[in-house]
Parts: C-alpha cells; structure tokens; sequence
C-alpha cells in the first residue's frame, strides 16, 4: 500500500496555523469531514479519545493521529504542515509541525496498520523530512509525500 492509495492531492495543506493540539484536532476533523463525509465532532471525539490512550505524537515534530468509523469503506488520509511548532504531548517531550492524519473503515483490521506502518517508515527517513519541511507549495508538498523512492529509516 503506497501512501497515494489514501492521500488526495487536496488533503495537502501547508502554513496551517494553530496554537494548540486541539485547535489542531479541531482543524483536521473539519477538514477530514469534507473528504469522508463524517460529522466533524465525531471525527474530533474520536481523536480526542484516541489521545487518550496516548499521545499520538510519534517524535522528531511528527503526529499520525488517527480513528477508526463504521460508515467507512476505504482509507482517507490528509496532511498537514504547520506555520510554526505545536505542543503535542509527543513521545520525545518535542513539539510537532507535522500532522498525518489517517480515517480508517472499522473492520479496515491489516490495511489500517499497514497504512500506518507506511506512514511512519515515511516519516522516519531524514531525506524525505528534509523535503517535507523544505517544500513552499502544496504541489510540490503531495510530490513528495507520494513518491515510491526508498522509504528505509535514515
């Protein structure tokens, strides 16, 4: 599963501004609702409730939050890029600039781990970070988080 299977060109956003991980959460569930055609508070409960469990800041400024729904038949992801650092409660103490969000059917059981299993090797090669954090556009920003180069941890 390549991360185009999940990832549309406008779920992509860039320099979004927030000044908490709620406002955070707030922002991702109006977004993800537009795209899954699930209410926005039920996506924000099921985040909330996600977090939780534990903080779905995985370190190195990166967040993959994520929730399973019933009414889904296929994976929904979206992506964003922060203007500037947000506390997330993340693993490392560090705040994150990058959010992967990832909606998911309920009964999705492997491809929602293999989906997030694709994610974090993704996110943990320096290379593609670098790109990440460097790219100014929204094109150039779904470029890269969609190409099938090497994703092996740097």
């Amino acid at each position: 599963m390549e991360i185009y299977n999940f990832l549309a060109p406008d779920s992509v956003y860039i320099n979004i501004k927030a000044n908490s991980k709620k406002q955070i959460l707030q922002f991702i569930s109006e977004e993800a609702s537009k795209i899954c055609q699930i209410d926005a508070r039920e996506i924000f409960d099921n985040l909330l409730e996600r977090e939780r469990l534990g903080s779905t800041g995985v370190g190195k400024g990166i967040a993959i939050p994520h929730a399973k729904f019933k009414s889904l038949d296929k994976i929904f992801g979206l992506f964003v890029k922060l203007d500037s650092d947000v506390n997330f409660d993340s693993i490392d103490d560090k705040p994150v600039d990058l959010i992967f969000l990832l909606i998911v059917p309920e009964n999705a059981g492997a491809d929602h781990l293999t989906a997030l299993a694709r994610i974090s090797r993704f996110m943990r090669n320096a290379d593609n970070m670098s790109g990440i954090r460097g790219a100014d556009n929204v094109d150039s920003l779904y470029a890269i988080l969609t190409q099938n180069k090497k994703v092996d941890a740097a």
